[in-house]
Parts: structure tokens; sequence; C-alpha cells
């Protein structure tokens, strides 16, 4: 009976998470025990503790009243997130060309980008798919803490992308600058590459997802480190 519970509680915690993810349940959104378990079909024992979980992710919050909402995502989390990236993927373009593994490296992230092309229409998956495509880019450090840095958000790396999409990043335009950036790497041409990721990904991306918060964007990033 145990083994059964925590088998519930599992699939719970994955199909809300999913729909947190995918925004099925937006930020913001509230969430109860009763509604989801008939939403799922399940017991409110599992749900309590899918939700128990989701809460230490930070994917959902409570108030005093203990009411449970999808946590929100705010301006400064993208500005933050962002800042992130653009930081740690010009550092991680640097090295792979200082490193001579340009070429090698643009076979990796074309694969990725393949991924990116079949999943072009849904935008959940194609974020996913996306995701894996920056995960690639850092892996040159082969660092377990900058690894864990993405891993820690990359719930809201997902969130936030597909804000970007919604709001006027296109998924065609962006694959086929991705395309680009991988043509400029194998010719060994680093400013280009990083242009285009920064541009397509770190402006137009972060400034669109800031359209959800109602915020002016910030300032444009700096370019690739020299």
């Amino acid at each position: 009976m145990a083994e059964k519970t925590a088998s519930l509680a599992t699939q719970a915690y994955d199909k809300i998470k999913e729909n947190i993810l995918n925004l099925t349940y937006p930020p913001g959104t509230p969430l109860t025990e009763s509604l989801l378990a008939a939403e799922l079909g399940m017991s409110r024992s599992p749900i309590r503790t899918a939700i128990q979980k989701l809460q230490s992710e930070g994917l959902i919050v409570s108030d005093y009243y203990k009411s449970i909402t999808v946590r929100e995502i705010t301006d400064k989390d993208i500005n933050e997130l962002y800042q992130i990236r653009e930081l740690l993927e010009g550092a991680a373009f640097r090295l792979i060309f200082t490193s001579g593994r340009n070429e090698e490296y643009s076979y990796r992230l074309e694969e990725k980008v393949v991924r990116m092309f079949a999943a072009a229409e849904n935008t959940y998956e194609w974020e996913l798919a996306d995701t894996a495509m920056h995960m690639e880019i850092i892996s040159i450090f082969e660092n377990g803490r900058i690894n864990r840095i993405y891993e820690n958000n990359l719930c809201e790396l997902i969130r936030i992308g597909q804000f970007a999409v919604r709001n006027g990043m296109q998924i065609e335009k962006t694959n086929e600058n991705l395309r680009k950036m991988i043509e400029y790497m194998r010719k060994g041409d680093a400013e280009q590459s990083f242009a285009i990721l920064k541009a397509d990904h770190f402006e137009i991306g972060r400034d669109s997802a800031l359209k959800d918060t109602s915020t002016t964007p910030a300032a444009s990033p700096a370019a690739l480190p020299s």
C-alpha cells in the first residue's frame, strides 16, 4: 500500500510539475488539493505529497492562510537569469574557440538544434530542446557547480522561454539563426557565432519575456568577452 501511495505521489508530482512548466498552470494560478485530486483522479494524500515537494523546489508557494499558488515570475527573475546565461555562455563560447574545439562543438550543438527544428510545432517541447542546447554550450567548462546553477534554474528558464515565444520570439527564425551560428562556429568565427546567440536568445528572448511582466526591458548586456 505504501508503495502504491508513493507511486501515485510521483505520478501526481510529475503531472503537476509538467503543467506548471508548460504553462497549463500559469504563474499565479491558485491551486487546491481537492481540485488537483479531482483533475488527476487521485485521493488528496498523493496530491499533498506532490505539492510539498513542489513547494520545496520553489514552483509552488503558500501564504499565511495556506492557500497555494504557482510561483510568479518577476522582471527581476528574468533579468537575473538572462544575465547569468549571457555571462556563462559568453565565457563558454570564448573557451570553445580558444581551446580549438569550435568544430567539435558545432556538431554537438547541431544535434540539439535539429531537435529544436523537430519540435517547432510544440512550444514546450521546443523549449526543452533549446534548454538542452544551452546546457551543451556550458558543458565545455566540465564544471559540476556551473551545471548545477543551470539545473537549479531550469524550471524558470523553461517557463521564461515560453513567455518569450508567446510575446514575439519566433521559433522558426530562431532555429534558422542557430543554424547560421553553427556555420560560423565551423568557420572559426567566434564573434559572429556568439553575436547571433546574443541577439536572438539573450536580447530578443529577454525583452519578449519581460512583456509578460509589463515592465521596461533592461539595457542590453555586454558583448562577447575579449
